[in-house]
């Protein structure tokens, strides 16, 4: 029995279960007491064959588990990309794969759309970048709106020319989003491993933007593995966040440092 709710749990399928098959995954977290799953952009290009998006969906629903939230396409995360909306030349690009994420989203519930924000690039202004981001996120909001979803800003680290590195960072942009487009379903996405490790101070993010996160990803720092390796105190971070009555989803991003990766949930406080 897990101590922590696991209906308000969602396993990242893109970074854990990575020893088995990306589409048995979500049978493998329904089979360990999950209800939910997340990935990351799944598919090797931003408009893949329906047969792919078909077989993911079907892995999806014969596990009987719900997917809460999908990146859109970013680009080659392992060549460093991290995403295309701020990117002239593949701007479209982004585009195309937020019409097969919300359509896929429609399918299975989905309530979340991490758009990352992409790397600065050597030749454009960083002005130039941010207004097609601002433009590009603006168009995924009213798309994901149609479903009731949301669109997710992330600060990431490990990235020097990722720009967005604080949550005061993120916000600042769903704002712009909201004040010149007109659209408030682009939040802030929480995770509280990377704003820890670019030396945000946690309490003051949850107490400061509470109203602004749209979702929470967890993993411990240093080092990125579960609750308890590291040195953050995530019960408490989580218990402020049920104070300021955040009541989304939590997702447990991070990288498997031993065979049971879950055990940890048997003893973490509810």
């Amino acid at each position: 029995m897990l101590a922590v709710d696991a209906r308000r749990l969602t396993v990242n399928c893109s970074i854990l279960l990575t020893e088995i098959s990306i589409l048995h995954r979500p049978q493998a977290a329904y089979d360990a007491g999950f209800g939910a799953v997340e990935f990351w952009w799944p598919f090797d290009v931003a408009v893949p064959a329906d047969r792919e998006v078909d077989a993911l969906v079907t892995a999806i629903e014969n596990a009987g588990v719900r997917l809460t939230h999908l990146n859109f396409a970013g680009g080659d995360l392992a060549a460093g990309d991290r995403g295309l909306l701020s990117h002239p030349h593949t701007s479209n690009e982004f585009l195309d794969s937020v019409a097969v994420a919300v359509d896929i989203g429609r399918r299975l519930g989905t309530v979340g759309f991490n758009a990352l924000y992409g790397n600065r690039i050597s030749g454009l202004t960083a002005s130039a970048q941010d207004d097609l981001a601002i433009e590009n996120l603006a168009r995924a909001g009213r798309a994901a709106a149609a479903i009731g979803a949301d669109v997710l800003v992330e600060p990431i680290s490990g990235v020097p020319a990722y720009p967005l590195t604080l949550a005061a960072d993120a916000v600042a942009v769903c704002d712009r989003v909201r004040r010149e487009c007109g659209v408030d379903n682009v939040m802030l996405l929480a995770d509280l491993y990377h704003l820890a490790t670019n030396g945000d101070d946690l309490d003051t993010v949850l107490d400061d933007f509470a109203d602004r996160i749209g979702h929470v990803q967890v993993a411990d720092a240093p080092g990125r593995g579960e609750p308890g390796t590291g040195t953050l105190d995530i019960a408490r971070y989580l218990r402020t966040l049920a104070d300021h009555e955040y009541a989304g989803w939590i997702s447990l991003e991070y990288r498997a440092t031993r065979r049971d990766t879950f055990d940890w949930l048997a003893d973490f406080p509810a």
